[in-house]
């Protein structure tokens, strides 16, 4: 887990990379679908975030999505081709990468939310060190609505930032959030108050003001001491959605989904 041996020079053109100076932007480049998350983007996200985590130049790095949406979340179509369980293993193999990668790099994180960060791509989000978001912007854990569980490590996140009991409630509502509402839960570090890019560019400026090598040291040290429980959180959400997978209630919320309507769940 989290040493998957992938290809470092993964090229996608579903992701995108640009360097400024000390600054590294990387932007899912997938807008007709809202940028949801296909195997592509998954190996393209760890491909340019493992090359960065190797540059001495790059002290921080900015996650965005292309137009409309940060990540609508994973690839409904990429769930129903992979119903081989053979090819939906090594998917979430590759977002335990993902996440593990991002989590614990030798940089310093920011996600620039505008539109949907929904289900993997809120998960996405979580293991950035600061989320800032368009006050129009929508977040959601929003697994449950195709009878499944949170993946992306979002046990983790959500418990160390909400506590369990809440975790739990977030998880089993999957309401959608507004930018204030997840501010004031805790789950996001900040809403701009006018354009995204300005207040992203007013936190950049000031993180690039500081002494960053402190600053990643703390967050080295933290990542060092909950790698344990985040690889045992993401093998959990492995097999837990490999189950999930197999129930009547997930295909029902597939089918309601594709259908564009309310499902009919019955517990099975």
């Amino acid at each position: 887990m989290g040493g998957v041996g992938m290809e470092a020079n993964f090229v996608t053109d579903k992701v995108n990379m640009m360097v400024e100076g000390r600054v590294a932007t990387i932007e899912i480049n997938r807008p007709e679908s809202l940028n949801a998350m296909d195997v592509d983007v998954i190996k393209g996200l760890v491909s340019n975030l493992k090359e960065i985590s190797e540059s001495d130049e790059v002290d921080l790095v900015v996650l965005t999505g292309k137009g409309r949406a940060f990540s609508s979340g994973g690839d409904i179509k990429t769930m129903l081709s992979n119903s081989d369980e053979g090819e939906f293993s090594p998917v979430m193999d590759s977002i335990s990468e993902l996440i593990v990668t991002l989590y614990s790099m030798p940089k310093l994180t920011i996600s620039a939310v505008s539109g949907a960060a929904a289900g993997l791509g809120f998960s996405l989000a979580l293991a950035t060190d600061y989320i800032l978001a368009d006050q129009s912007s929508k977040l959601a854990m929003n697994f449950i609505g195709i009878g499944l569980i949170p993946d992306g490590g979002a046990h983790f996140f959500l418990e160390k930032k909400l506590g369990e009991t809440k975790a739990k409630q977030l998880i089993w509502d999957g309401k959608m959030m507004s930018a204030d509402e997840a501010f004031a839960l805790g789950l996001i570090q900040e809403v701009a108050e006018g354009d995204i890019q300005e207040a992203l560019h007013k936190r950049i400026e000031d993180w690039l003001s500081r002494p960053v090598q402190a600053m990643i040291k703390t967050k080295k040290i933290l990542a060092e001491k909950n790698r344990p429980q985040l690889l045992k959180i993401l093998e959990l959400e492995k097999q837990g959605q490999g189950k999930m997978r197999k129930t009547q209630d997930h295909q029902e919320g597939i089918r309601a989904f594709l259908e564009k309507r309310k499902p009919h769940f019955i517990g099975r």
